[in-house]
């Protein structure tokens, strides 16, 4: 939750500003002055969480899920958009169908064929929406993030697994999920719960688990805002900073600026309204509803 790492820096008090700004200064920053369009009405970050593996632990729980798969992909794609207090976020499902280096692929197909630059173009030619900042954090940033924080409370309303995920939950109600149970959460397109002892799988796969990464934003958000060690959050910014990436316009003054914007915010969430598509190929996609989307791009545009 790239988001995260920018309320930390928020909430870190001026007498440890150094440290904050030397944990900044190791945040890689990403040539996009080209590209980002901006917004005239608020200020749009693009908000993308990928699945590399790089820094990970192989001995970190969930390892066989985590480094499943070889090469590096967008696992979540989302617009935070910030105007004074009004904070919004809107989920842009990772299967949308949209035309890309000009032939129609899945929308994160544009990281992986064009990395940052291509997606930022391609979201703001598909949707419209004009970005202003680019923030990107990996998994090892995730767990750090999350481990630093001495793990993060999910509700949950049913016991729930996903055999592919990892995710393993045999209680319902609040469970306090470290890294690693909270990466399983957060991926899970499988997701399983049991309701009056009969297996129910969730057949929303991508869009189901956008709304629970959702959920989960909103958990990280409250434990940031109640969290008032400031050695705890300089350590879970410190704990991020090697496995983030912005683009080179961001500093630590607009980033201060977002972290106090965003604490202890209760953001208003949204996903991006598709119909399910079938293509000629067989591929099992999503395309953009506009009647649905048109007032909700508006907004963000």
């Amino acid at each position: 939750m790239i988001v995260a790492v920018v309320i930390l820096i928020g909430l870190v008090p001026a007498y440890l500003g150094v440290a904050a700004w030397r944990s900044w200064s190791g945040v890689d920053r990403l040539d996009l002055g080209d590209v980002l369009a901006g917004s005239a009405t608020a200020t749009n970050y693009l908000v993308v969480g990928t699945d590399s593996r790089e820094g990970v632990d192989p001995d970190v729980a969930n390892s066989g899920v985590i480094f499943g798969a070889e090469g590096e992909r967008t696992d979540t794609i989302a617009v935070l958009r910030v105007d004074g207090d009004d904070v919004r976020l809107l989920a842009i499902p990772r299967d949308l169908w949209v035309e890309v280096d000009g032939r129609n692929r899945r929308i994160n197909a544009a990281f992986a064929i064009g990395g940052p630059e291509q997606l930022v173009r391609t979201v703001q030619d598909e949707l419209g929406i004009g970005i202003d900042h680019y923030l990107e954090v990996d998994f090892a940033g995730f767990l750090a993030l999350v481990d630093a924080l001495g793990g993060v409370t999910v509700d949950f309303p049913y016991p729930a697994s996903d055999a592919k995920s990892g995710l393993s939950v045999a209680e319902a109600g609040p469970r306090r999920l470290d890294g690693g149970e909270a990466l399983a959460y957060v991926r899970s397109r499988s997701y399983t719960e049991i309701v009056d002892g009969v297996a129910r799988r969730d057949p929303t796969a991508d869009l189901g688990r956008v709304m629970r990464q959702q959920r989960f934003l909103a958990a990280v958000f409250a434990e940031l805002g109640s969290t008032r060690n400031p050695f705890t959050l300089l350590s879970a910014l410190e704990g991020v900073a090697g496995n983030v990436r912005v683009d080179d316009r961001l500093g630590l003054r607009r980033a201060l600026s977002l972290g106090l914007a965003v604490r202890g915010a209760d953001p208003v969430t949204a996903t991006l309204p598709t119909t399910r598509f079938i293509t000629a190929g067989g591929a099992d996609v999503l395309l953009l509803d506009h009647a649905q989307a048109a007032e909700l791009l508006a907004t963000f545009a």
